[in-house]
């Protein structure tokens, strides 16, 4: 089976994962706090207006998904001995849970990537098809290099940078799907769940 990851929210309610921009309609207040997040530097600003074109609507229309697990992510950072949170969690969601809905699998090639200010590049986009998706299983080289160029600047580092994702445009059933925690190795969680088969 393939998985797509979402982290976890601070304040989760109800059973679905729903995009940023259909929040505002539920509760305005849980919207301007997840939304304040795109005030932290000048550029992730212009998200708020980043069109997804193959899905013909808004960066914030869609929910972003990680085609990798976080525990790979975790683990590099770690060597770099960054300041990490050790109790990051995410859902670990089965790629079938998005068929329903509208979906691309955006590659996030540094080679098309022209910063948040910049249009998708089309080359870095394609339809996705559930039934050919599987889940990365190492993390890009670019991802690894931005890693390590960003550590030595004492900058914030961006967890996902260069790794590909799924944009699904529509809601996502969370209520019954395993949550992990990043810092805990896959190895060690495969052989839980093997243990309770």
């Amino acid at each position: 089976m393939n998985f797509v990851y979402h982290m976890v929210p601070k304040n989760m309610s109800g059973h679905y994962l729903i995009p940023l921009n259909r929040m505002k309609d539920i509760d305005e207040n849980l919207y301007a706090r997840y939304n304040s997040k795109y005030d932290d530097h000048p550029e992730r600003a212009f998200l708020m207006e980043r069109e997804v074109p193959l899905l013909d609507c808004l960066w914030n229309d869609v929910v972003h998904f990680s085609t990798l697990h976080p525990h790979h992510v975790y683990k590099e950072l770690k060597k770099l001995d960054l300041n990490l949170k050790e109790n990051m969690k995410f859902y670990k969601i089965p790629i079938e849970r998005l068929e329903d809905n509208e979906n691309v699998l955006y590659r996030y090639e540094k080679k098309y990537y022209n910063g948040p200010a910049e249009p998708i590049a089309p080359e870095n986009l394609e339809y996705l098809n559930i039934e050919d998706y599987s889940e990365l299983e190492e993390l890009p080289s670019d991802t690894l290099k931005y890693f390590v160029d960003e550590s030595e600047k004492d900058e914030r580092v961006g967890i996902f940078h260069y790794v590909p994702h799924v944009l699904s445009k529509g809601k996502v059933r969370i209520d019954d799907v395993e949550i992990v925690n990043w810092s805990e190795d896959i190895e060690d969680t495969v052989e839980e769940e093997t243990r309770h088969f």
